[in-house]
């Protein structure tokens, strides 16, 4: 039985991270931590067996053996607290993106690897099963060796918080280190890497503030160039409708997802091209996506136990931060195309 211990119980600590850990059997969480009252309060109600703590050094102070913090803070606490850990031998399940810049991230990989213990990024999107079914459509072939992708990612605001604390801290930069790019860019930014077979040596990108009341930009248009292909990526917090978007184009056919559907057509340089539909229940419009939990901590586990303690998914993490930071360059530069200088998979 793993024992953990949840930092920040806003809405993806209470309705997504929280739920998952009840229905499993291996782990338990022992404390929770959160700065406001009302967040404890509403922790107390579905972790009664929990304890609670006004701040994460306390809880790293007064729980023993602890085998495990998840951070589900705002991001400008996410190192602070991730490093903590790490020096009092916990491992650590972290949000995305593991941190707002790569001097940050670079410390996170480097006490990892000192401290023998586990960081590991919560990239759920990774886990929708209609994102595995992806994955399997490449590794078998169906559409030949894919060179680009398409990913959009569409909402009509930025993601509320618990109204008890900050409601709009996503568009504060100071807490969140970001706007969209920062919040959501990670999950494109890995599939691209899974779908494409490598990572991006290059970006070009252009953000826009539209809703002017923010200091953090609600739009991104981003193109990555990779050594086996491109993709674009258009995040947009100012849309008619929540949906993703994306489209995996081969070789020999294409793939295309909107939320829950796919349309799979193959075989296209046989001249006789196949069309295949269907839906693949993924609960997209669930924010909280507690049902992609489960798969991920699994693989969370299997690095604990293995002493994988840098993994390729830290990585992956890392190149996220990396080509966030590096997005806010192009823009801020006229949309010029820079080069991602760190060689992620090397570190």
């Amino acid at each position: 039985m793993l024992k953990g211990a949840i930092v920040g119980f806003g809405f993806i600590a209470a309705k997504g991270h929280h739920p998952a850990y009840l229905g499993r059997d291996d782990v338990e969480i022992v404390a929770i931590a959160d700065v406001s009252p009302a967040r404890r309060d509403a922790a107390r109600a579905v972790a009664p067996n929990a304890r609670l703590y006004a701040s994460w050094r306390e809880v790293l102070a007064k729980e023993k053996g602890l085998d495990f913090v998840d951070v589900c803070t705002p991001p400008d606490a996410h190192a602070e607290i991730a490093l903590a850990a790490l020096e009092r031998g916990v491992h650590v399940l972290c949000e995305k993106p593991i941190t707002t810049s790569t001097a940050q991230a670079l410390k996170l990989v480097e006490a990892a690897r000192a401290q023998r213990r586990v960081v590991f990024p919560a990239h759920n999107y990774k886990h929708a099963p209609v994102v595995k079914f992806a994955l399997d459509v490449i590794r078998s072939d169906r559409i030949g060796k894919v060179r680009a992708v398409t990913l959009s990612t569409f909402r009509t605001t930025h993601a509320k918080g618990v109204p008890e604390w900050r409601t709009d801290w996503r568009r504060d930069r100071k807490t969140s280190g970001g706007g969209i790019a920062m919040d959501h860019g990670s999950h494109s930014f890995y599939l691209t890497f899974a779908w494409l077979g490598s990572l991006p040596t290059h970006v070009t990108a252009k953000t826009l503030t539209i809703d002017r009341h923010w200091d953090t930009e609600d739009n991104l248009n981003a193109v990555l160039t990779f050594p086996t292909g491109y993709a674009h990526c258009f995040l947009t917090w100012t849309a008619g409708v929540r949906k993703v978007v994306y489209s995996l184009q081969g070789t020999d056919g294409a793939l295309v997802i909107d939320d829950d559907d796919y349309e799979l057509t193959t075989s296209v340089l046989s001249g006789k091209s196949r069309v295949e539909k269907g839906t693949i229940a993924s609960h997209w419009m669930d924010a909280s996506h507690t049902q992609w939990f489960d798969s991920l901590f699994d693989q969370f586990k299997a690095a604990m136990q293995s002493g994988d303690f840098v993994s390729r998914e830290l990585r992956e993490a890392l190149a996220c931060v990396q080509i966030i930071e590096t997005c806010y360059r192009s823009s801020a530069e006229g949309s010029r195309e820079l080069p991602l200088a760190l060689d992620v998979l090397e570190i």
